[in-house]
């Protein structure tokens, strides 16, 4: 940064530097007491000096509330930063991170995180404990889990977790109900989610397989070959009482959320005979059967628009 900065600035507010091939920000910038945005994307920050000493305790600290790194080549969030108190958004996304200091909890003011584009592995469960952060951006990482305590994030708005390599996620996440968005999309669970949406079409001797058994055509032993009578007889029953249908090998997966005991809810799975046949089915508890079913269609019309944007969130 050029000498004499704060001489002929005093009062600057907003200082972008992006794009100007820096590799260290000076001590001048200390002097900068107004100063509450500073954005220096795209440069060759992160080497030894990067950021001027006594950053934390200069009148910068308390002063500026956004802080954008993005693009530079930092390894680690430097500790400086830890100190910023009062910052509100930071943005080191694009850099080369391998994981998030637990000191990120001293960053209390903290609304805005982006750290996406990293090689981060693991969240710490300290980043639970930013009371006000409403905008975590996590995507493009390694990150192979959620620690369940991120579920105590009760301000969290808005959480980007794609092209991770998560396979699950914790049920506590079920507990930040005032999140508008959760992008998974590019995660191993995502993928095999919709792998296994897919549907094979029957071959024809199973649709001729379904047509004698739905029609209740009659054939004896004597009518047709030895393993044709043997893969009618494997014929199992749709469980969707709307359909009567029946399947052999080509069946939709479906999860059902279920009624035991009039106490708890379990994710139970259930083939269907075509993804036509998608109409709900009665409730494993033994309550009114159409009282049920409504109900099941109301919850499979909010699990699906929830699901819709999950995966393209």
């Amino acid at each position: 940064l050029p000498a004499g900065l704060s001489q002929w600035f005093p009062a600057l507010e907003v200082l972008d530097v992006s794009g100007t091939g820096l590799t260290e920000m000076g001590t001048e910038l200390l002097s900068l007491p107004c100063l509450h945005t500073l954005l220096a994307k795209n440069n060759r920050l992160g080497g030894p000096g990067s950021l001027p000493k006594g950053l934390g305790q200069a009148p910068l600290a308390r002063s500026l509330r956004v802080l954008n790194l993005s693009g530079n080549r930092f390894s680690e969030v430097p500790p400086a930063l830890l100190q910023l108190r009062g910052l509100r958004s930071l943005s080191l996304g694009g850099n080369r991170l391998h994981g998030i200091p637990p000191d990120i909890q001293e960053l209390q003011s903290l609304e805005f995180l982006y750290l996406g584009g990293n090689f981060i592995t693991a969240i710490p469960p300290e980043l639970a404990k930013l009371p006000s952060l409403r905008y975590l951006v996590l995507c493009d990482n390694k990150i192979q889990s959620i620690p369940p305590q991120l579920a105590q994030l009760h301000s969290l708005r808005s959480l980007s977790l794609h092209n991770n390599l998560l396979t699950y996620l914790p049920r506590e996440i079920l507990n930040l109900v005032h999140l508008d968005e959760l992008s998974l999309r590019g995660n191993p669970l995502v993928v095999r989610f919709v792998r296994d949406l897919t549907y094979n079409p029957p071959s024809l001797q199973e649709l001729a397989g379904r047509t004698i058994k739905t029609r209740n055509i009659p054939y004896t032993p004597s009518d047709l070959p030895e393993s044709l009578v043997r893969y009618l007889s494997l014929a199992s029953n749709c469980p969707n009482p709307k359909c009567g249908g029946v399947y052999f090998d080509s069946c939709v997966r479906q999860i059902k959320f279920v009624d035991f005991c009039g106490k708890y809810r379990l994710p139970l799975m259930h083939y269907l005979c075509s993804p036509e046949c998608s109409s709900p089915f009665s409730s494993a508890s033994q309550s009114s059967t159409s009282q049920s079913e409504s109900d099941s269609e109301d919850e499979a019309s909010v699990a699906a628009h929830r699901m819709q944007k999950v995966l393209l969130g």
